[in-house]
């Protein structure tokens, strides 16, 4: 584009549409196209671009409507005329004083309804308590906005001054995006950050790549625990039988205690200082999980031998037990570190979404083979073994 184009192209964007595209840039290509602003508008567009990523300051939109409390209620009217362009968001109109610093937010429903002669400061009432610091991060923010019932709030600094609004639409926006990574690093990769038929296959297989080589790594260690207790399997080839099983159950169970605990610490249920109450918790639900689990484990045995469906042998009822106390100890181990695990990484300013389905289940995959065979030596130690 000529010089003219881009001037009037990138001035007559909306603010908030015009940090969207610029902060994606190169800073050469930035520096550039930022001096084609006029010099209020350069001035709004460093004040947002200065903010760090995923702060307030980002989603923050330096235009709003602000009168004087002094004023009357046709002066704001006409204000509002007159300024109705340079502002998308008039359904709130701010109070501020001579300095800027926020007095009251007021409906223009109020100005709608009253004498235009009335001055503002007797619509004040001061009674307004959701407000957003520049230092807020954008979860913050959701849940100020989730309780709200507001398309906009206002964003002030630390002496609160009044610096620009934040709109639902944008807080929506985030949402979506915070859900969409979220959703995808539980399956067990990295977010794509975009569309999945935008994607570029290369990329595609990149970002799913390492996790899989991660993951497959740590289920070798599943192997190394089978190489161990070769000996076993073989002096007991009916225990093999059972691996997928007691396995499996400890791997969903971690599954969703994960699930359970990522969700709450996002909706900001839980905090890193509640881990000893959910630990408490998920310990009695993992005892008492794995004990119906291992209950029906222990059916099942008794009834296929009984009906003739299989013949675990002489000691069919040791090797109903032996799946009985290994479910219980399987489950309890999963559901403890699949609700400890997010802890731990969040603890380690990581994202707690990372300590995935699939990251879980490895981990208990492992553990859960050594607390199978060892319960099954104890237990058959003497008798098949």
């Amino acid at each position: 584009m000529s010089s003219i184009k881009k001037m009037e192209l990138l001035n007559n964007l909306s603010v908030d549409d015009r940090i969207s595209f610029l902060e994606n840039l190169p800073k050469n290509i930035l520096k550039d196209l930022i001096k084609y602003l006029n010099k209020e508008e350069k001035c709004k567009i460093l004040v947002s671009l200065g903010y760090p990523k995923n702060s307030i300051g980002c989603l923050m939109i330096p235009s709003y409507l602000a009168v004087q409390k002094t004023w009357s209620v046709q002066e704001v009217l006409d204000y509002i005329r007159k300024e109705v362009k340079k502002s998308d968001v008039i359904e709130i109109v701010y109070v501020v004083d001579e300095k800027g610093k926020l007095i009251d937010d007021i409906k223009i429903r109020e100005f709608l309804l009253v004498d235009p002669n009335t001055k503002v400061y007797d619509l004040i009432n001061c009674q307004f308590t959701e407000i957003l610091n520049i230092t807020d991060t954008e979860k913050e923010a959701t849940k100020i906005f989730s309780m709200s019932h507001r398309i906009s709030l206002p964003v002030i600094d630390d002496q609160n001054f009044l610096l620009g609004i934040v709109t639902v639409d944008d807080i929506l926006w985030v949402l979506n995006e915070n859900y969409r990574e979220d959703f995808q690093k539980i399956g067990g990769m990295e977010a794509l950050n975009q569309s999945y038929l935008n994607v570029p296959l290369y990329k595609l297989i990149k970002k799913r790549a390492g996790w899989l080589i991660l993951l497959f790594i740590g289920e070798m260690l599943t192997t190394t625990v089978m190489q161990k207790f070769s000996s076993v399997i073989e002096r007991a080839v009916v225990l093999a039988l059972f691996i997928p099983l007691v396995v499996s159950s400890g791997g969903n169970s971690g599954s969703q205690a994960a699930s359970l605990i990522i969700q709450a610490m996002a909706l900001g249920e839980v905090k890193i200082k509640d881990w000893w109450i959910v630990m408490k918790r998920e310990i009695i639900c993992g005892f008492f999980l794995g004990s119906i689990l291992g209950l029906t484990g222990f059916i099942r045995v008794i009834a296929w031998h009984k009906i003739h469906l299989f013949n675990y042998g002489s000691h069919w009822i040791l090797v109903g037990f032996t799946v009985f106390l290994s479910l219980i100890g399987v489950v309890l181990w999963g559901t403890l570190s699949g609700s400890m695990l997010p802890f731990i990484i969040k603890k380690l300013r990581g994202d707690p979404a990372s300590s995935s389905a699939p990251f879980v289940a490895t981990l208990v995959d492992v553990v859960g083979l050594m607390i199978y065979f060892y319960i099954s030596y104890f237990l058959l130690n003497g008798t098949l073994l």
